[in-house]
């Protein structure tokens, strides 16, 4: 396995281009395509910055949409390949913005997988839950509230993810409790999965805070 290093900031559309253009590489291709970055905004739609909101929107909605389109393309031509969207769980609540651009990016894997269906390639949605990792500190939200069982462990989490993209699985969502989330959420009533949203912005925005970016 040869690793190659491209750093790039995914909320910057040129910078994006650029590692598209790599992706588009058939000389030197790539089997599997990660979109993993994104943005905590930790902040109110109504009254909030516009611009992180923006570039939120392009990190999280753009930036998978191109990359998956360049990666896609070149995997359809050799006949084999993975795409890997992260996703989460929060695609099936109502918990703002960052919520509209979870539901967005497991729609569009989720049709994209019907597209490659029979050409080799295959896309896969990750919808996990809370993961241990630096995100919610580096993003000043407040997430002391939340019980031990709520929590996956990032290992864990990775090792599913690959291990429903060899299968084909579509979505992928880590651990039963999550997966018995997911169910009960696109089964409740609409109003009682708002109630839910606005319990967690409560908990999660006692105050101002500044963003958590991981564009790079």
């Amino acid at each position: 396995m040869r690793a190659e290093v491209l750093v790039a900031d995914l909320a910057d559309r040129g910078q994006v281009e650029r590692v598209a253009d790599r992706l588009r590489d058939d000389e030197h291709p790539v089997g599997l395509l990660v979109n993993n970055a994104g943005l905590g905004l930790n902040q109110r739609f109504v009254g909030g910055d516009l611009e992180r909101e923006e570039r939120a929107l392009d990190l999280m909605v753009r930036t998978p949409m191109v990359l998956s389109h360049a990666a896609a393309g070149s995997m359809v031509r050799r006949g084999r390949g993975a795409v890997l969207n992260v996703a989460s769980i929060a695609a099936l609540l109502a918990s703002g913005t960052y919520s509209a651009h979870k539901a967005w990016v497991r729609s569009f894997t989720e049709g994209l997988a019907v597209e490659l269906k029979g050409t080799g390639v295959t896309a896969t949605a990750l919808c996990p839950g809370f993961v241990r990792t630096e995100f919610h500190e580096r993003g000043a939200i407040d997430v002391s509230s939340y019980p031990d069982f709520a929590w996956l462990d990032a290992e864990d989490v990775v090792a599913r993810a690959l291990a429903d993209v060899r299968r084909g699985v579509v979505i992928s969502t880590p651990s039963l409790r999550y997966r018995s989330v997911a169910a009960a959420a696109r089964l409740a009533p609409r109003g009682a999965v708002r109630a839910v949203g606005r319990y967690r912005k409560a908990l999660e925005l006692p105050g101002d805070a500044g963003p958590v970016d991981d564009a790079r």
